[in-house]
């Protein structure tokens, strides 16, 4: 079997780009942070709202560690990111499996196309009640709409990712004699890989929204569940204790795929 030049040296690498200061990237967050968090302060007490309706960031605070303390915080956000993590696989998964062809065939596309936007037609919240009567009040029917959430956006870039491959790169290959599987380990993912992580990361942050319409619609744990049960009690800061975790939740996600987006990426730089 022919050897075929790796894609960093087929492929044409961009010039590094100047790293900026790094301790300015690290202090905006936390400065943007530390204003928002005064700003919510100071509204909170000119406005004198009862907690129920707006609780400061200090009571947020201490709801928070509560609910560390007894559990129930750490319990519901592992159900969550699991349902999350799982919806973002499968979805990513079957969006690759018929990516694929969908990018190699304008027949299949002219005919399947239409059916998946369609399908994104539907709001996630009007599906959400029949998974969960037709499937049950568990984790599978919350992974289902996690993963239906996940699916376009990452087949439309795998579909866009695999047709940016260049003509003359595919001619390349031929002219080497490489099989398909070659053709598509050494050329097509290396160069669809990039805009493939950039819908990942898109699917990452809406698999998070996806879980959490699935327990709010029927479910008896999760940050769902917990964010319903703060509305339900007047709870507003175990609300916010719960929205909070989901930020960082779709924080974790999107860095995690951004730094695997560095790693596998490395070789353009």
């Amino acid at each position: 079997m022919n050897k075929i030049a790796r894609p960093s040296v087929i492929l044409s690498t961009p010039a590094p780009r100047e790293a900026g200061p790094t301790a300015l990237r690290l202090l905006m967050p936390l400065l943007v942070l530390g204003v928002a968090w005064l700003g919510w302060e100071t509204v909170a007490r000119l406005s004198r709202l009862p907690a129920f309706i707006l609780p400061s960031p200090q009571l947020v605070w201490l709801r928070a560690l509560r609910a560390l303390a007894d559990g129930s915080l750490l319990r519901h956000t592992w159900v969550t990111l699991y349902e999350v993590l799982l919806g973002l696989g499968l979805g990513a998964f079957f969006a690759f499996l018929f990516g694929y062809p969908l990018a190699k065939s304008e027949t299949a596309e002219r005919f399947l196309v239409p059916y998946i936007v369609a399908s994104q037609a539907i709001p996630s919240v009007a599906i959400a009640p029949l998974l969960i009567i037709w499937l049950g009040p568990g984790v599978l029917s919350k992974v289902l709409i996690a993963a239906l959430i996940v699916f376009f956006p990452v087949l439309v870039n795998t579909v866009v990712g695999l047709r940016s491959v260049e003509a003359n790169l595919r001619e390349l290959m031929r002219s080497l004699k490489a099989s398909r599987w070659q053709t598509f380990r050494y050329l097509e993912v290396p160069a669809a890989l990039p805009v493939l992580l950039g819908g990942l990361k898109v699917g990452a942050t809406l698999s998070v929204i996806g879980a959490v319409v699935g327990e709010f619609v029927g479910s008896d744990r999760g940050l769902g569940f917990l964010i319903n049960l703060g509305r339900q009690q007047y709870d507003t800061a175990l609300v916010f204790v719960g929205i909070f975790a989901l930020i960082i939740m779709a924080l974790a996600l999107y860095g995690a795929v951004a730094s695997a987006e560095r790693s596998s990426l490395a070789w353009r730089a």
